[in-house]
């Protein structure tokens, strides 16, 4: 059962009062008791050294029945009982028995503390009495000499009888006492209590939204402080309150507005947001559902595992029910939820495929015409001697050489663009390779004066298409020749456990930053008159992509200006081609 406050701080009041008052009493009675009998030990003190003075002629006269007489007569007078004991322990004179029937009392603490110290005091059981009593001893002396001891005592229910009555009106005193602090208990529990109440009420409507509630305590200690901090917090909260709904309908218009589709999972992988676009994808109603039962290509549901394991973001072509989307998964690492976005390509798709269509066979139908033009130049070059006509043929020549060479790097890359992956795999030993392309290009650096270095550390074989591997070697010893004036081009090959590194470095005129991250794109060329006067097609590097990219691997390049270009491709060892489709 859920206490209250009050009860809380009203019971912790009580057991404290209680506690206290309990502790005083006890403490009380024994002090009070304690100091009594110390009282009544020094006036019993007192008043043995008054009797002293009237007994001490009786006791060296040595008459102990006068003695007796004289003492019992006293006894009744002061209503103290008197005893008048030996040296030796012998009673000689008692004021309630007959000192010849008494044991001897030599053995008493009181007696014996006497005798060393001048006084003695016992609180015991009276075996003559048959009662508690409290004795007082003092010595009797005359002249230094030791005549005997005196002791009076009192009975203890005496005493007790005096405590009682005190220890009654303590008692009484104390639970009035105790009456009136439990009533101020519950007067300041209340005043506290109160208000906190009022607080916990007023904070249970803001919580359910209303939020023109206030608290009005006119008091000028914390409690006040906080009524009017809560007010003005209740103030803010419905300021932030109604931005927040303002911008979560900005936010789900924008949502529902979208025409990617857009689905959020939480940590267990249920869907907990969704837009409309997406709706129309699964063509059902997700809310509430695990990703499985709503997205049932399997390509997808191995995507978000891996998202959830690996906790990256990155994005896959996918296609859906005939249609392909760009979809983008997007790892919130605070909540551990998925974002994904489903973007609808199929018409950029579509028109890609057309665009390379068209320029596959335009490519096929201009391939045969332009190698009839070059044909006939070429007859044309050897039949007319005219110099003039020599050199508009040359013109010829050479524009539809390069023609022919754009149409082949087009054929090719479209080639590998349909393809997509590797037909035909086999154990391809690339340092043969080099040292082919070397002997193919070895006459163009030799016009330039340039060096073509291999540098080896053991003979390194890689899965792979070894007509395909050479082609990307020619393209980028070709491009580090052409864009090399002096020093010369230097191939190193190594290897590890699973991947081997071929590093393509040249001491030419580099590229400039701001062109690096477009040198693979189509036809983009850094040095345009430059490429067109060497013959350049603009396709070279961007087929170089796409060779390292069939086999799996993956291509850097590191240049600068005036110092040379190194381009570092990192393939598998062991790479089988139609694993790329797959993925």
């Amino acid at each position: 059962m859920k206490k209250s406050i009050f009860s809380k701080i009203f019971s912790s009041f009580c057991l404290i009062i209680l506690t206290v008052s309990i502790l005083i009493l006890i403490s009380s009675f024994f002090t009070i008791k304690q100091y009594y009998i110390k009282s009544l030990s020094n006036d019993l003190k007192r008043l043995s050294y008054s009797l002293k003075l009237n007994l001490i002629p009786t006791i060296e006269e040595k008459n102990y029945e006068k003695l007796d007489k004289k003492v019992k007569k006293i006894g009744k007078d002061i209503n103290t009982r008197i005893t008048i004991i030996a040296p030796n322990g012998k009673v000689l004179a008692d004021s309630k028995k007959n000192p010849n029937l008494m044991e001897n009392h030599g053995g008493r603490p009181e007696v014996i503390e006497a005798l060393k110290k001048g006084f003695g005091r016992s609180l015991r059981y009276s075996t003559t009495m048959k009662k508690k009593m409290l004795y007082i001893a003092t010595p009797i002396k005359s002249n230094g000499k030791l005549l005997g001891i005196l002791r009076v005592s009192l009975f203890l229910k005496d005493i007790n009888k005096l405590l009682n009555n005190l220890e009654i009106k303590i008692f009484l005193i104390t639970l009035i006492i105790i009456f009136l602090s439990l009533f101020g208990a519950y007067i300041f529990s209340k005043n506290l209590s109160n208000p906190i109440k009022d607080l916990v009420s007023i904070s249970k409507k803001i919580a359910k939204g209303d939020f023109s509630q206030k608290i009005i305590l006119n008091r000028r200690d914390e409690l006040g402080e906080l009524s009017k901090s809560f007010n003005e917090m209740s103030e803010k909260l419905k300021t932030l309150f109604s931005d927040l709904k303002l911008k979560q309908e900005e936010l789900n218009s924008i949502i529902s507005s979208l025409e990617e589709g857009l689905l959020v999972l939480d940590k267990n992988g249920k869907v907990i947001l969704y837009n409309e676009s997406f709706k129309k994808i699964v063509k059902s109603e997700p809310y509430g559902k695990f990703w499985w039962e709503v997205l049932i290509t399997p390509k997808i549901n191995k995507l978000i595992k891996k998202v959830f394991k690996e906790k990256k973001n990155f994005s896959k072509e996918i296609e859906i029910d005939g249609k392909i989307f760009l979809v983008s998964f997007v790892f919130i690492p605070s909540k551990e939820e998925i974002t994904i976005l489903f973007h609808d390509i199929t018409r950029f798709k579509k028109l890609e495929i057309i665009k390379k269509d068209f320029v596959s066979n335009v490519s096929h139908e201009l391939r045969t015409p332009l190698t009839s033009i070059k044909g006939y130049v070429e007859v044309l070059e050897d039949e007319i001697k005219d110099k003039n006509h020599i050199y508009y043929l040359n013109i010829i020549r050479k524009n539809t050489e390069r023609v022919i060479n754009i149409v082949s790097d087009l054929l090719m890359l479209s080639e590998l663009e349909e393809k997509g992956f590797l037909e035909k795999i086999e154990d391809v030993n690339l340092n043969e390779i080099v040292e082919n392309v070397f002997k193919i290009l070895r006459q163009k650096a030799n016009e330039k004066n340039l060096r073509l270095t291999l540098d080896e550390r053991e003979k390194i074989f890689i899965k792979g298409d070894s007509c395909k591997l050479e082609q990307m070697f020619i393209n980028l010893i070709d491009n580090a020749i052409k864009y090399t004036e002096k020093g010369g081009v230097t191939v190193s090959l190594k290897k590890n456990e699973k991947v081997c590194i071929i590093s393509i470095k040249d001491s030419g005129i580099g590229i400039s930053k701001k062109h690096l991250d477009r040198i693979f794109e189509r036809f983009y060329v850094v040095d345009k008159s430059r490429s067109k006067k060497l013959g350049g097609t603009g396709l070279g590097l961007s087929i170089v992509k796409h060779i390292v990219s069939i086999h799996g691997g993956k291509i850097e390049v590191k240049s600068t200006p005036g110092k040379g270009t190194e381009f570092k491709i990192t393939l598998p060892l062991n790479f089988m081609g139609r694993d790329l489709k797959k993925n």
